[in-house]
């Protein structure tokens, strides 16, 4: 069984800056990969009601994939690769060559789906090049990632990681006796950095629903009340607590963004406040994973083992509803404030 615990990092100031260039490697190596693909799509085609005879294309070039990008790494790890807009010097030598070919899979896989879909037919979007605030996260695998224990009290435990060393980690849980270390991902958010550890444990086994037969004894019904103070309502007549943390915070996360906007873009205040806004965006998303939490724990302790809950429509309940127009031109009440609080309810 494959899962994955989290843990806060404690790196020293030498490491996040380590960390944080290394990010910037994998940012610039993603967007130079998509933006080849992209240049290849655009002067590779030509317009379908255009004459061929006017339409000209030139010899067709190798269509860039996972392997012919991926062979490019040994030529440009010789020597320092120079940003074009910026001038910045960057040298993907000294990040994990493993890693750097993770950024490779995750360009094709981008692309895949783009392009013919994911394996239930379902195409995202086109693909963005990432900036800092979207490229957040580095994948180290191998041999020589390990995990080594520490003593301080049973507290913190110490990660390897190719060309850093050990890095202290926070542990508030124990990791699991014979688990082994497939994966280590580096992720920097609003706080600081964590560490998703993906393990595999082969003691236990796979998981197989059993087949329960509903009945009125052992089955309970949810309801989104999403009115006044109510979250869920169940058939047994109880009444679940909302908890709002969004609109609790709502007047200090507008302070923080109106104070933000008005400072100069690219200054050192705006990146402050523009830091101090990601903090309480992550205290509201802690804080509504939480209650979701706390409150699926609180429904399994009732005993019950079939739950039934309504198919909400949530993209149809969040969309603005269309115009009315009369004869005249003059808008018409369409119900749009009946449901506008709907995204802002949690």
């Amino acid at each position: 069984m494959k899962y994955t615990y989290q843990y806060r990092l404690l790196p020293t100031t030498d490491q996040k800056l380590t960390l944080n260039r290394w990010l910037r490697v994998c940012r610039f190596w993603f967007n130079r990969q998509l933006g080849e693909r992209f240049q290849w799509w655009e002067q590779n085609r030509c317009a379908v009601n255009s004459c061929p005879l006017i339409c000209y294309l030139s010899e067709l070039k190798e269509k860039p994939n996972y392997y012919s990008q991926k062979k490019q790494l040994p030529i440009l790890k010789k020597g320092k690769v120079t940003v074009n807009w910026s001038g910045e010097e960057l040298d993907l030598s000294e990040v994990p060559s493993l890693t750097l070919q993770e950024v490779c899979q995750r360009v094709e896989k981008v692309f895949s789906r783009y392009i013919s879909g994911d394996s239930q037919g379902k195409r995202s979007g086109k693909p963005r090049f990432k900036s800092s605030n979207r490229f957040r996260s580095m994948v180290f695998e191998g041999g020589g990632v390990n995990i080594h224990s520490c003593s301080i009290g049973g507290k913190y435990l110490y990660i390897q990681i190719p060309k850093m060393g050990l890095i202290k980690v926070r542990m508030h849980r124990c990791l699991p006796d014979g688990a082994i270390l497939k994966q280590a991902q580096m992720i920097k958010k609003a706080d600081g950095w964590y560490v998703n550890l993906r393990l595999d444990d082969p003691s236990i086994p796979k998981f197989n629903s059993d087949s329960i037969t509903p009945t009125w004894a052992n089955s309970l019904g949810l309801d989104a009340v999403l009115y006044k103070d109510d979250y869920l309502a169940t058939s047994d007549g109880e009444k679940l607590p909302s908890l709002k943390s969004f609109r609790k915070s709502e007047a200090r996360l507008a302070k923080v963004s109106r104070r933000k906007t008005n400072k100069k873009k690219g200054s050192k205040a705006r990146r402050q406040l523009a830091k101090k806004e990601s903090r309480e965006h992550q205290r509201i998303a802690r804080a509504r994973k939480d209650h979701a939490y706390k409150t699926a724990h609180k429904l399994l302790k009732t005993g019950k083992q079939v739950f039934f809950h309504e198919k909400l429509n949530l993209k149809g309940l969040s969309r603005k509803n269309k115009p009315v127009q009369d004869d005249t031109g003059k808008y018409l009440p369409n119900g749009q404030s009946a449901k506008s609080g709907l995204n802002r309810v949690c």
